[in-house]
């Protein structure tokens, strides 16, 4: 209990001393006109007896993550927002972008300062305001990147974009945007149609043949059938794959890399 109550009791009491106390004279009154000023960068000067000290303004952001609106410049809190890609703004309602846009997108401002996203190789896109309804020109697309170590700038047949492609590995080519197959040059396409088209007409014409010159033998013969019919499916195989070719798009080749 003693313990208990000695640390209950303060540091500091009244006793009585009797010990004399010394006296010590008043300090003078400064006048604060008379001191000089505080060199440039140094430490400010001290707050003198008669002054008060300087009032206490607390950080706006107190730690807070913030941005600045792209905008109106006014300050956005983004605490527990980090994980998206744009925030609004609660002064002007317009959005604005903490991230990059995702892979393959890209933002586009629209002068109504309406934040749209499209595709990085869009050419043209409309503002979705109904008081709006802007058609904004982004100009040239970027060239799309292959992995290649050598190749041209191709225009593809199907998308009209601008691809690189290696054109001494294949003639054909799948665009990267659309990922559809086209011929580079007309010349590869019409080769690889008129070569598949003769084979199938040769295997056309044997299977006739064959089918004239073996009809009696075959009413003997059952096996002789599997002859006309496999003449007859590899000759309309080679004509589909003829046509194939003839009806596919052509891809132009710009210049090189």
């Amino acid at each position: 209990m003693a313990d208990r109550e000695e640390e209950n009791a303060p540091l500091l009491q009244n006793e009585d001393n009797t010990s004399p106390q010394t006296q010590y004279a008043p300090l003078p009154q400064v006048d604060s006109s008379n001191l000089p000023a505080p060199l440039p960068g140094g430490p400010p000067p001290p707050i003198l007896p008669d002054e008060q000290p300087p009032p206490y303004t607390p950080s706006p952001a107190g730690g807070v993550p913030m941005i600045n609106c792209r905008v109106c410049q006014a300050m956005i809190n983004i605490d527990g927002k980090l994980h998206q890609h744009v925030v609004k703004c609660n002064v002007c309602n317009e959005a604005t972008p903490i991230k990059e846009a995702p892979a393959g997108k890209k933002y586009v401002r629209c002068p109504c300062n309406c934040l749209l996203i499209c595709k990085a190789t869009s050419q043209r896109i409309a503002c979705p305001r109904a008081n709006c309804k802007r058609i904004i020109n982004l100009g040239p697309v970027t060239v799309a990147t292959v992995r290649t170590s050598v190749g041209n700038r191709v225009s593809c047949g199907h998308c009209n974009n601008t691809f690189l492609f290696n054109t001494t590995i294949s003639s054909l080519a799948r665009c990267p945007h659309c990922r559809r197959v086209s011929s580079i040059g007309s010349k590869f396409a019409k080769n690889r149609c008129i070569a598949f088209a003769m084979i199938g007409m040769v295997f056309i014409v044997a299977g006739i043949g064959v089918t004239i010159g073996t009809f009696e033998l075959a009413k003997s013969a059952g096996g002789i059938y599997f002859v006309w019919i496999g003449a007859y499916i590899v000759g309309i195989l080679n004509l589909i794959r003829s046509c194939y070719y003839g009806t596919m798009k052509v891809s132009q080749i710009e210049g090189p890399a």
